[in-house]
């Protein structure tokens, strides 16, 4: 049965999965729906990215408006990243806060990030490989960032020149509310 973490940011959850080893290696569960659920996190995943970054990298930070609000289930399959969520619901007591976490093959930690959080990640090994299941499908015109290092957020990022692609680069700061 996989371990549910609860962080400081209501909903955003670190899942330790359950893992079968023997000499022939290793099964995990990554996802099960029964569990997730029994955790209160009631998820339909429509769609799984892959990504391979270099050291340094920085993809996001990333989320869709309503309604197209993905939820994300993060998991690293090769090297290691320093995974953040960011808190952008209104509503939220966290509103603006972020959380981050260590994400690698080795430690086999997943993250759940609901709909109408913020993520990114930042690569800290030579490579890495990340895997995430989406709640809705990627949907440009509802695709929307903020910038990685907007000082009204203040995430403590492992790097401080990081390599990021050109949108990620030009993403506004999180306007005051």
């Amino acid at each position: 049965m996989a371990v549910f973490e609860p962080t400081s940011i209501p909903g955003v959850v670190i899942v330790v999965a359950k893992s079968i080893e023997d000499d022939r290696g290793l099964l995990m569960e990554t996802m099960k729906r029964s569990e997730f659920a029994r955790a209160g996190i009631r998820a339909d995943f429509v769609q799984e990215n892959h990504t391979l970054s270099k050291a340094g990298t920085l993809r996001g930070l990333h989320y869709q408006r309503p309604p197209r609000a993905q939820g994300k289930l993060v998991r690293v399959v090769r090297g290691e990243v320093f995974d953040v969520a960011v808190d952008l619901r209104p509503e939220s007591p966290t509103f603006r806060r972020w959380v981050g976490v260590a994400l690698s093959a080795e430690n086999r930690r997943s993250i759940y990030i609901p709909p109408e959080c913020a993520h990114g990640f930042c690569v800290v090994s030579s490579e890495a490989e990340v895997v995430y299941k989406m709640t809705e499908e990627y949907s440009p015109e509802h695709e929307v960032g903020i910038r990685w290092d907007d000082p009204a957020i203040g995430i403590a990022w492992p790097v401080s020149a990081p390599a990021l692609s050109p949108r990620d680069r030009n993403w506004p700061p999180l306007l005051p509310v």
